[in-house]
């Protein structure tokens, strides 16, 4: 199963996260399947790739609890 997911990056106390598609079984920062997007909460910014993102979600794809918040943040879903 495919999830849509936060991966984290950036460095020690200044953090930014990539969206990504990644399946279930791998770790947080394991090999993802695609980027998506980013978001930033310290400059609260996000970039969302929305044809990769309705591609996964078309194919099953389950965004996690905080995904699901930041596209909703977003308006990409309602």
């Amino acid at each position: 199963m495919v999830k849509l997911r936060l991966k984290r990056c950036g460095r020690k106390q200044r953090a930014i996260y990539r969206i990504v598609a990644i399946d279930v079984r791998s770790r947080r920062e394991g090999r993802d399947l695609r980027r998506v997007g980013f978001y930033d909460p310290i400059k609260n910014q996000t970039y969302l790739n929305v044809p990769a993102i309705l591609y996964f979600l078309e194919k099953g794809a389950q965004p996690t609890r905080t995904v699901h918040d930041i596209f909703k943040k977003a308006e990409f879903i309602v």
